[in-house]
């Protein structure tokens, strides 16, 4: 019969390792899709919000496919904070932009292999007999500027660091108790800098954006992020109820006890 220790043990590995899982898939992929840009208005069939912002110019809510995603990343953020603290954090988020940083390498890689006659061949028309080139489309699809990548690393790793160091200053006052404040609160601070960051290194260090332009689209990703950090707040505590049921009430109360510690 396993010894009750090393049967805690294991589901606190397990946990670590399920998160962590769903943390790395989410923040890889809304990396790889975010080069699509779509219309927030058209979504719901609604004419262009046309919002006046700095200088004059009047936006949109144009978004990255990303965000679509990233929110998940919000709560796993906040979960693994309150239960493996500022150390499990910061390891996930480290390991996420290795794995990112890959992915890229492995991108650039395939996008400069010469393309198969054949395939090129097979896909050389779309689905209404129009000329389509599947190998620019390809390259296209996958390949992100320099500026994107470094812009979209610092601003995830600044973001992910500044996240769980607000989310246990905000515990010190809180408790156990609250999880919708510590979770909400740092994830509003810290997606104002990256919602920044990933622009300011992006398109104005290495690309030709105005500053202008940085902070009003910035502004606009903020906005959608500020909503569904709140809309999502059911969620953060649904699935502590589903980790307390995994764990045992006291497993998972001494659990976070550690990491608030550790915090």
């Amino acid at each position: 019969m396993p010894h009750p220790t090393s049967a805690l043990h294991k589901k606190r590995t397990t946990l670590f390792l399920v998160l962590s899982g769903i943390f790395v898939a989410n923040a890889l992929l809304a990396e790889l899709i975010g080069v699509k840009i779509f219309s927030g208005e058209a979504l719901l069939g609604l004419p262009g919000a046309q919002i006046p912002v700095l200088g004059g110019a009047r936006l949109d809510f144009n978004l990255t496919a990303g965000v679509i995603i990233w929110p998940v990343v919000f709560i796993t953020t906040d979960i693994i904070n309150d239960y493996f603290g500022k150390a499990g954090v910061k390891k996930v988020s480290v390991l996420t932009v290795f794995l990112i940083l890959y992915a890229f390498l492995v991108i650039s890689i395939v996008t400069g292999l010469p393309p198969a006659p054949f395939w090129l061949d097979v896909n050389s028309v779309d689905a209404e007999g129009n000329p389509f080139n599947i190998n620019f489309a390809f390259n296209s699809v996958y390949r992100q500027g320099l500026g994107i990548i470094v812009g979209s690393v610092a601003a995830f790793l600044l973001s992910q660091f500044l996240d769980a160091t607000i989310f246990h200053w905000l515990r010190r006052f809180t408790g156990s108790r609250k999880i919708w404040l510590r979770a909400t609160g740092s994830t509003l601070v810290s997606q104002l800098v990256d919602s920044f960051v990933v622009l300011y290194v992006a398109f104005f260090l290495f690309g030709n954006w105005p500053m202008q332009q940085v902070l009003s689209v910035a502004l606009i990703n903020y906005i959608y992020k500020f909503c569904i950090a709140i809309l999502l707040t059911p969620l953060l505590y649904l699935a502590h109820y589903l980790i307390d049921k995994y764990l045992g009430e006291q497993e998972a109360e001494q659990l976070v006890e550690e990491a608030s510690v550790e915090g």
